[in-house]
């Protein structure tokens, strides 16, 4: 996956949830020190990567976080992840890693299985800004 950048956390994300996208939009105004950039999952470069790192593209509906030549979380790990990887007043959230994930990930899986009826859905991918392009690949 040469055309990715390997000093960079890729998150891949719902395109067209409302939620997932509001969440992208946190995590850009929070990402202080330009960790992140984003892929949505149904976009080629985001089937592309799930490919490249065997996760069947079928099976996967949540967010993705992807360290290039390292390793990949999803659901509630990668939501922490990304929070803890954030700093701040994020960092407190480290303490949810004592939820063991199978408890962690029923939870995410609840509101995952209800944002489109809960926050609606778009009927195609959110367009970066000019100035947020840099942000997706």
């Amino acid at each position: 996956m040469n055309e990715l950048p390997i000093d960079k956390k890729i998150i891949l994300f719902d395109g067209v949830c409302n939620l997932c996208n509001a969440s992208v939009q946190l995590i850009i105004r929070k990402d202080k020190k330009d960790i992140f950039r984003f892929v949505a999952l149904q976009s080629e470069l985001g089937k592309k990567i799930l490919n490249h790192i065997g996760v069947n593209t079928n099976s996967i509906d949540s967010i993705l976080l992807y360290e290039p030549g390292n390793a990949y979380y999803y659901k509630a790990e990668a939501a922490l992840k990304i929070a803890t990887s954030l700093g701040g007043f994020y960092n407190l959230l480290v303490i949810f890693k004592i939820i063991p994930n199978v408890v962690s990930n029923y939870f995410y899986d609840f509101v995952a299985t209800n944002r489109y009826k809960w926050y609606g859905k778009k009927e195609s991918c959110m367009m970066p800004t000019p100035e947020l392009k840099a942000k997706f690949l």
